[in-house]
């Protein structure tokens, strides 16, 4: 019966709240990552020239942006199920035989107890990201700033 009780134990017992936690904390590490990786391509593209006619231009004031991106849900999905049984069966056969002054008795008996107990999980995990437009303050200030790194070659 052991057994049966550290299934049950550690069905019930299963720490949803911790799960849901740290998926949270997981998925706002990727959202920091991912906001970090479209800050370094702008730098990188207001660093990167070309030369039309002459002049070098970056990236960046031709009009390239960095892809934004963010994840619009998630959702954690678990799943358990477990059964237990238990059965227990007893079975004799006797015969008896009677004769004079003698008794004589033949006795088979069985008894079985059998336990059965199984436990299933299984979890699954989904996001959804989308590509978002730059922050509006970044293409108002792209806007307004003098064209950055535009040098005429002479």
């Amino acid at each position: 019966m052991a057994a049966i009780e550290t299934i049950t134990n550690t069905l019930t017992n299963s720490p949803l709240s911790s799960m849901i936690e740290n998926m949270g904390i997981s998925v706002a590490k990727a959202q920091a990552a991912l906001d970090s990786n479209s800050i370094e391509m702008l730098k990188s593209l207001a660093s990167s020239t070309v030369e039309i006619g002459g002049q070098k231009i970056s990236l960046l004031n031709l009009g390239f942006v960095p892809s934004f991106y963010a994840f619009t849900e998630a959702t954690f999905d678990a799943k358990m199920d477990f059964s237990l049984a238990e059965s227990t069966s007893f079975n004799a056969d006797a015969v008896v035989s009677v004769q004079t002054q003698v008794v004589s008795a033949t006795v088979s008996a069985g008894f079985a107890r059998k336990f059965d107990q199984s436990a299933s999980a299984s979890s699954s995990i989904a996001a959804r990201m989308v590509s978002l437009p730059p922050p509006e303050n970044l293409v108002t200030l792209l806007k307004n700033l003098n064209p950055v790194g535009l040098t005429t070659t002479t």
